[in-house]
């Protein structure tokens, strides 16, 4: 299986378990731990040198001398794994210290002038301890808006054995190279990774992270030697300094002891409620006895209710004509038609269209102050303009 297809495998595994409902992801805050397992690969092919060492004749060199490139492996993928506890501080820092394991088998072996080398096996083996400072990305002070995935960076320092488990391959000339020794150098490491909170599980500050590993060390310093298949007598020995690059893509997860509990992710803005229609404004128009006419105050009243049908943008102007109760219904009927009529003419004079006006008339139907029959009742004597 190749690096970028597990990187896809392992962008997939982490997207299918993401479930509705999920918290925004948030900056680590306290005390955590962590583990994580997956794939590792080392930089294929891996390059030996050889070194003399103070003993004359080590490898057939002389002392503090080395030869570049004398030999290269190709590992077969593996395994590693990494646990760690540290600290978030809240506001998007971490550091924490880590240990680790890796292991990959040997899968060919050239060079060392044995070539072709064949029934190789083996293994290599890196472990180590590791402090690394971390940064968590917030979407949110990006100006995006929250997210339920977090990217993050790292990168550590630290010591790391490399540590031969039996190497070995079986050179055309006869000879047989055995290597079966450790040795501890500095390392580092870079990580890039995305975590995503999982509290649809019920528990708060458990995380679900995805992230890609690069580890190297200094070149260790490893006893082998050519040995005789005839005797396994050794023929040359000495010390290969090899290279030790690991990559490695790992599915793991983070537990915050006491993180405080992610807010929601936040629901779409409901849409503002319509404005409440405005209230209908309502004037009143008085007339004398048995007279259809306008007074002057009946003018200024018509003038403000068009003044201010144009200031509310009214879609509609209601004008009902009133009577007294004393005359017939039937006359009555006619004079508050008469008086509408003449208010809604005067509303057309101010500039109102007559197409906004409706025009009733009641009669002695609904008086305002009821009265016995014949009762001459000055506020039944009315028109109504009513703004709406």
């Amino acid at each position: 299986m190749s690096l970028k297809r597990a990187l896809m495998a392992t962008a997939l595994v982490s997207a299918t378990m993401l479930a509705p409902g999920l918290a925004t992801a948030q900056p680590v805050t306290g005390l955590y731990i962590g583990a994580g397992a997956g794939a590792n690969w080392i930089n294929n092919p891996s390059k030996f040198d050889l070194s003399g060492d103070t003993v004359p004749g080590n490898f057939g060199l002389a002392p503090n001398t080395t030869i570049n490139n004398a030999g290269k492996a190709n590992f077969k993928a593996g395994y590693g794994g990494v646990v760690s506890i540290g600290w978030g501080f809240g506001n998007g820092f971490r550091a924490e210290i880590e240990g680790n394991y890796r292991e990959n088998e040997v899968d060919s072996i050239r060079g060392f002038g044995l070539a072709p080398v064949g029934r190789t096996g083996g293994f290599q083996r890196t472990y180590g301890a590791m402090a690394n400072v971390f940064y968590d990305f917030d979407f949110a002070n990006f100006g995006l808006g929250q997210s339920i995935f977090q990217p993050y960076v790292g990168v550590g320092a630290g010591y790391a054995w490399t540590d031969w488990k039996n190497i070995r391959g079986n050179g055309a000339n006869g000879g047989v190279l055995q290597a079966d020794d450790r040795d501890g150098q500095f390392a580092y490491q870079g990580i890039v990774g995305v975590a995503t909170p999982l509290t649809w599980l019920g528990v708060t500050g458990l995380t679900l992270t995805a992230e890609y590993r690069f580890l190297g060390t200094l070149q260790p310093e490893l006893d082998a030697n050519i040995r005789s298949p005839v005797n396994n007598q050794v023929i040359r020995g000495g010390k290969i300094e090899a290279d030790n690059y690991n990559h490695s893509v790992m599915l793991g997860l983070r537990y915050a002891l006491f993180q405080p509990p992610a807010a929601p992710a936040p629901m779409a803005e409901a849409p503002p409620p319509a404005p409440a229609p405005a209230p209908a404004r309502t004037y009143l128009v008085f007339f004398d006895w048995d007279r259809a006419d306008l007074t002057t105050r009946a003018r200024e009243i018509i003038g403000e209710a068009a003044q201010n049908s144009r200031r509310v943008q009214s879609t509609r102007i209601e004008v009902a004509g009133h009577a007294d109760r004393s005359g017939t219904p039937q006359y009555n009927q006619r004079l508050s038609q008469r008086r509408a009529d003449a208010v809604a003419g005067e509303l057309v004079a101010r500039g109102i269209g007559r197409n906004e006006i409706s025009v009733t008339a009641f009669g002695e139907s609904r008086p305002l102050v009821p009265t016995a029959d014949g009762v001459r009742e000055p506020q039944n004597r009315r028109v109504e303009i009513v703004l709406r």
